[in-house]
């Protein structure tokens, strides 16, 4: 079954990933960077992933990056640290044969941000169109942390492999 994400379902997706813990808890609205750090942030990296700029990619990612793959795949689990985090999309990149179609849209809050992205994936020689939201946080002006979340997890698992 093919998951269409709207807005109210991503805000359900963050608020449930809140409840459970999948995020760290927030000391209040004044323990982060601010919307306006937060957005320029997450529009700086979406600007350098759309033009397929690497080097201004890997320079919104902080040293102390965190990737977090959700699923059952090679690639699921943590990935801590900026080197190690390059590696797994490296490795995310190499066996889906990712292309970034667009960047559907961006959100922002006072820790947390959003980006819906639409790639096209390869499923052998088939191509797949998917929609991912990835939820980030801010530090330091940079992104130290994202949660992908993938409107169709098995397929991507099947995708990657073990």
């Amino acid at each position: 079954m093919q998951h269409e994400w709207t807005r109210r379902t991503m805000v359900k997706a963050i608020t449930l990933l809140g409840a459970v813990g999948a995020l760290p808890a927030t000391a209040g609205p004044s323990s982060g960077p601010g919307e306006a750090a937060v957005r320029q942030a997450l529009k700086r990296y979406a600007a350098a992933w759309t033009s397929g700029d690497l080097a201004a990619i890997v320079a919104c990612y902080h040293d102390d990056f965190t990737l977090h793959y959700f699923g059952q795949s090679a690639l699921s689990g943590d990935h801590v640290g900026k080197a190690a985090a390059l590696r797994t999309l490296a490795a995310f990149a190499q066996r889906t044969r990712r292309k970034l179609i667009g960047v559907t849209d961006i959100m922002a809050g006072d820790r947390f941000g959003a980006i819906v992205a639409r790639e096209m994936l390869m499923q052998g020689d088939q191509p797949v169109e998917v929609d991912r939201l990835l939820l980030y946080q801010v530090a330091d002006g940079l992104l130290i942390e994202c949660w992908v979340h993938d409107q169709d997890q098995r397929l991507i698992d099947t995708i990657i492999g073990e």
